[in-house]
């Protein structure tokens, strides 16, 4: 005969471990959105006995992330004359305002840790950038190659040059018809591209062209690859098997705007599934000690 009390302990045991897989789950994207991509600091640095730079600095920080919550894109200028300091930030186009916020809010520390007192620095986590520079400062080409990230593995089998060649060309079409960004599925291959807010279409259309030029000569066969210029960037990733979260993988062109609700509905029938079987067992455990009390009471005369 069994403690009268494990019932209960069974069932705290069976939950405890499902309220500790979901909330890391919960919290996960956040933190991939905020990952360090990259870095550019001026070897200049501020000459700032009267500390007005430091000052415009920090305006211009503050305004930027007050901005963050509520638009995709800000550009400002912090100052007057020549300690007058300019800059913009830009979040991913499928961000929310919060994680877009939250992610902007990042970006004045880790300038500032990455780069010091830089006359001009640009900052690139995974779903957002920062950049500013000095009323002055020598300007960057719009499709300046900033960086590149090529995946080691390589693709293997025919086919791989055609499919990523035609999934690359849906960039350039997409952000034409996207207000500058577009992120999609096409036979296996995910893609992503986005131009600088204040891009006019054309030349957006031109800057993605550039950087897809780009990742055909830098990644040629890597699986991925990343590309940063000046004024836009693309990503490429190739899924053999299809892309993630799409019905269709692998048939054409696929709507990866549904990507995440597939993903979260995935988890929820998961955990879901997972919670009505602790249910299931809860049940059982109790109708399996009420007949066994039944049981003792008819024994004793009841």
């Amino acid at each position: 005969m069994g403690p009268s009390g494990s019932p209960k302990n069974l069932l705290f045991l069976f939950l405890l471990p499902l309220t500790l897989f979901t909330i890391p789950f919960l919290g996960s994207s956040s933190s991939d959105h905020t990952n360090l991509v990259y870095k550019g600091c001026a070897d200049q640095k501020f000459q700032d006995p009267s500390g007005i730079y430091s000052q415009n600095l920090k305006t211009f920080f503050s305004t930027l992330t007050s901005q963050s919550s509520a638009a995709k894109f800000f550009n400002t200028t912090a100052g007057e004359s020549q300690s007058a300091i300019s800059g913009l930030f830009q979040c991913r186009g499928d961000l929310s305002n919060d994680d877009c916020k939250d992610c902007v809010s990042r970006l004045p520390d880790v300038l500032q840790k990455v780069c010091g007192k830089a006359v001009a620095a640009r900052v690139q986590l995974a779903a957002c950038y920062m950049r500013y520079e000095v009323v002055g400062f020598g300007q960057v080409p719009s499709t300046e190659l900033l960086y590149k990230v090529c995946g080691s593995t390589r693709a293997s089998g025919t086919g791989f040059g055609d499919r990523l060649d035609s999934a690359l060309g849906e960039i350039a079409k997409g952000v034409q018809s996207g207000n500058g960004f577009y992120a999609g599925g096409y036979e296996s291959v995910y893609v992503l591209g986005q131009c600088e807010g204040d891009l006019a279409s054309g030349d957006c259309v031109d800057c993605v062209k550039s950087a897809v030029e780009r990742a055909k000569s830098e990644c040629s066969t890597s699986i991925s690859g990343q590309i940063y210029l000046q004024q836009c960037y693309i990503s490429y990733t190739y899924y053999p098997n299809g892309v993630p979260g799409n019905s269709a993988s692998g048939t054409g062109e696929e709507d990866m705007g549904t990507g995440k609700k597939n993903t979260q509905k995935t988890v929820a029938i998961v955990v879901g599934g997972v919670a009505g079987l602790g249910f299931g067992i809860a049940c059982l455990l109790f109708l399996k000690s009420a007949f066994k009390k039944k049981r003792e009471g008819k024994r004793g005369g009841y």
